[in-house]
């Protein structure tokens, strides 16, 4: 009986499971040699000729363009770990490849996907036990332990020639913007320059707006301003609704733009009676206020973007006032110098000397745009695990250590599991290998060597004995400062499993109907996927020679 349409596509059993893995082993690969401070880097080419250049592992699986939906699904793991913790992107897809790598082999050797899947959570979880109870702490005075981290999140993102100096700004960057109880990075503002080199980036304690005084006679700089920030216009109001006046006398109509000049004229008063400075305003200026706010020496900027002004006020300790009829000086915000600089070619306003600024700007510069664009990925990295840091107090050395100290212990960890699951616990824990020895290949080492050594070392209790890529040696990595926040490998391991396990539970891919309605594989109104067919794989239709494909 023929239940599909003519053109329905369906792959089950083996087939689909080894059409899967393949896949999901494909997407691996692809970032694999950009993982370590010797990754290569990607060139990235759309359609239209706009080209990036990168490292990042959630750059490159973003802008590439794959099609195959369980391919998808590993793309996912590196866009949660960027969301959760900022950098290990490539470190969670790598071990989710490999995790399916060594299920291929346990499949073709008759253990059940559903056995499998047991094994890799039972692994996952000791791994977190493991990695929870090794873990290093840290707290925020500790200045020295946050810039290695932030050093670390940059280690192959083409920042290395100023490391040293961007964690610096970064840790700088990440400490002014924390609160009592969160950390919000979206507070640390990037301005990207091109011209000069990376070494003159800097950390303005303040805010920097993309925009020029609306007037040539205001100021160009004030000192000790007190700022307004209106997300208001400086302009006659409209009626709310359509209105037509008939002037028969040229009086009436003199009269009517004296009134509207007196408005404007108030509107400015208003500002010089509450003592404004400098004023920011969200919507536009009339051109007869500038030329009052011109004469009363007031420095003002028109359209600022609605975050330029949520930041302002962090970082002045105003107050973003919706009517200006109700503004009052307790508003007003405080900055010890606001002025016009030109910065890469670009008038900008520099809102600086601001004590204790909530919010900060980074200005990144280098030689070229795609060194400043990919100079940006590196410092969001680092201001990701240097919140991350902070909110957890816990970090792990680098270099492949936690992966080799975890293959060891899971392996014991496998002789008191029992069943099959066993057999899925030491794949887990083969698995894990792959960092190190992805490490050493990059690096132009002997893969088998490195890893005879770091065995070797961890066997003897050297929890953060790591590999060195600029040496080959085995060396402490707490001690020579590689570290990264302990959730970066607790995330990269947890969504690795999570991915690996569902698309291992698929057994049946069924080119469906639409799928939009929110519907997920498993039911019968859906394009009669059976149970367990198409574990949330969205909308597939058309999948013709989708073995791996790209």
């Amino acid at each position: 009986m023929i239940i599909l349409g003519e053109d329905s596509q369906r792959t089950s059993g083996q087939d689909a499971q080894s059409m899967n893995i393949t896949a999901g082993k494909a997407v691996a690969e692809a970032v694999r040699t950009t993982l370590g401070p010797k990754g290569m880097d990607k060139m990235l080419v759309d359609s239209s000729g706009q080209v990036v250049v990168t490292n990042d592992g959630v750059t490159i699986l973003k802008e590439m363009d794959i099609d195959h939906p369980a391919a998808n699904m590993i793309v996912e793991v590196s866009e949660t770990q960027e969301t959760e913790v900022g950098d290990g992107t490539t470190t969670a897809v790598i071990i989710a490849g490999e995790l399916l790598d060594q299920a291929e082999d346990l499949l073709e050797s008759d253990v059940h996907a559903t056995t499998i899947a047991q094994g890799y959570r039972q692994a996952a979880e000791k791994a977190k036990e493991v990695l929870e109870d090794n873990a290093i702490e840290v707290t925020e005075d500790d200045h020295e332990t946050l810039q290695k981290i932030a050093a670390t999140a940059m280690t192959g993102k083409g920042a290395e020639s100023a490391k040293d100096l961007l964690a610096e700004l970064v840790v700088d960057a990440v400490l002014a913007v924390k609160d009592d109880d969160s950390i919000d990075t979206d507070n640390v503002s990037i301005e990207k320059v091109v011209g000069g080199t990376i070494n003159n980036s800097e950390l303005v304690e303040g805010v920097i707006v993309d925009k020029e005084r609306v007037d040539e006679n205001m100021p160009f700089a004030v000192e000790d301003a007190d700022i307004a920030i209106l997300d208001d216009a400086l302009e006659v109001r409209e009626t709310e609704i359509d209105a037509e006046v008939n002037v028969t006398d040229p009086d009436q109509l003199q009269q009517f733009l004296d009134q509207e000049e007196k408005q404007l004229k108030e509107m400015v008063d208003q500002l010089v009676d509450v003592g404004a400075d400098v004023v920011f305003v969200g919507d536009g200026i009339d051109d007869m206020a500038q030329h009052y706010l011109a004469k009363e020496g007031i420095l003002a900027v028109r359209r600022a973007k609605s975050s330029d002004l949520k930041r302002l006020a962090r970082a002045t300790g105003g107050r973003v006032v919706s009517n200006l009829e109700d503004i009052e000086a307790d508003d007003l915000g405080f900055a010890g110098s606001v002025g016009q600089k030109d910065i890469g070619g670009d008038e900008r306003i520099f809102v600086e000397d601001v004590e204790d600024a909530k919010s900060v700007t980074l200005i990144l510069r280098g030689g070229t745009e795609h060194v400043v664009d990919e100079l940006e990925r590196a410092i969001e990295d680092s201001l990701g695990v240097v919140r991350t840091t902070l909110e957890d107090g816990k970090v792990l050395p680098g270099g492949g250590a936690p992966e080799t100290e975890l293959s060891l212990t899971l392996r014991e960890f496998a002789d008191s599991v029992g069943g099959r699951e066993q057999l899925a616990v030491e794949a887990f824990a083969e698995a894990l290998d792959i960092i190190p020895r992805t490490l050493a290949e990059n690096a132009g080492l002997d893969p088998i060597d490195s890893l005879v050594d770091l065995r070797s070392r961890h066997d003897g209790g050297e929890f953060a004995a790591g590999l060195d890529a600029y040496t080959g040696e085995v060396i402490d990595m707490e001690e020579e400062g590689v570290v990264e926040p302990l959730r970066v490998k607790t995330q990269a391991i947890e969504s690795a499993t999570e991915a690996a396990v569902m698309i291992l539970r698929i057994d049946d891919v069924i080119a469906a109907g639409d799928l939009s309605g929110g519907q997920t594989g498993g039911d019968d109104d859906e394009g009669g996927a059976p149970a367990g067919g198409m574990g949330g794989m969205g909308g597939m239709g058309g999948m013709g020679g989708m073995g791996g494909a790209m």
